[in-house]
């Protein structure tokens, strides 16, 4: 059985500890490929790290979360990150090599992904509309790279369905830990997206697991967005990668088929997605 945690942030202060201990319980669960998102400038070096120690295991996204699209720092953040995204198949020895670790003399990992992007409005609804600006530019790379998109979209998903449906060209892509309605997985269906799921299908209360039954095995991708969100029976603790598996169980309920079922499934629409 083999598993895709496409949304992990391996690299975050809470794995410092037992950081390559939890990888290892994830492969020995059957977690063998990890998508990581970039979060910002200050993300890259430890998550382009991690990819090179854990190379067949490890892949990395690159954009800017909206939680750091700040009016005073966000057009720097960007034309960093695009120097990333599109600098890094050019020259070993590019500036951008070099911003991220001065002894390197091998060129960065291909990314899999323009993520995590969106829109939050969650944390600050003052910055709406360069969250928009920011999230509009980083779909146009992914779009001229041939890239999905993994997009983050808390209290804003009606907003990010209807510039996506304004757009000329869209890219295709993952609405990572979707929570939201029936209506609103329906309308990211038409959109022809994926719907990443993960440890709140196991709440008691959520209607997640409802809205599932009505929406195609084919369409969804698992992920943990650990070390944040974990499943039943570790709220409250630390998520990892290796509890991949409890969502992919909790959804054999949910579609009435065998583990292996849902693996397959889940893992080949991952592979499909990401192309890992």
């Amino acid at each position: 059985m083999k598993l895709v945690d496409t949304h992990t942030h391996l690299y975050e202060e809470q794995f410092d500890t037992d950081r390559n201990e939890m990888i290892q319980r994830a492969i020995d669960a059957g977690v063998a490929t990890m998508l990581i998102p970039n979060v910002d400038t200050t993300t890259v070096k430890d998550m382009m790290e991690l990819v090179r120690q854990h190379p067949n295991h490890i892949f990395p996204m690159m954009g800017l979360h909206p939680c750091y699209v700040k009016p005073e720092t966000y057009k720097q953040e960007l034309e960093i990150i695009r120097k990333y995204l599109f600098e890094n198949e050019q020259s070993a020895e590019s500036e951008v090599n070099a911003k991220i670790s001065p002894h390197l003399t091998h060129r960065l990992p291909s990314f899999v992904a323009v993520g995590e992007i969106g829109i939050d409005l969650y944390w600050d609804k003052t910055t709406l509309e360069i969250q928009k600006e920011a999230f509009e530019i980083q779909c146009d790379w992914a779009i001229e790279k041939n890239l999905p998109i993994a997009v983050h979209a808390r209290d804003s998903l009606h907003i990010l369905i209807e510039l996506l449906k304004k757009r000329k060209q869209r890219p295709h892509g993952v609405f990572h830990c979707f929570t939201g309605s029936l209506e609103e997985a329906k309308e990211l269906l038409k959109l022809d997206y994926y719907l990443g799921i993960g440890g709140v299908v196991t709440y008691k209360n959520t209607h997640l697991r409802d809205t599932l039954k009505q929406v195609p095995l084919q369409k969804i991708v698992l992920e943990t967005d650990s070390p944040y969100l974990p499943p039943v029976p570790f709220r409250g603790k630390r998520n990892e990668s290796a509890y991949t598996k409890i969502i992919a169980e909790t959804l054999c309920s949910v579609y009435e088929k065998s583990l292996d079922e849902i693996a397959a499934v889940t893992t080949q629409n991952a592979y499909d997605l990401f192309q890992v």
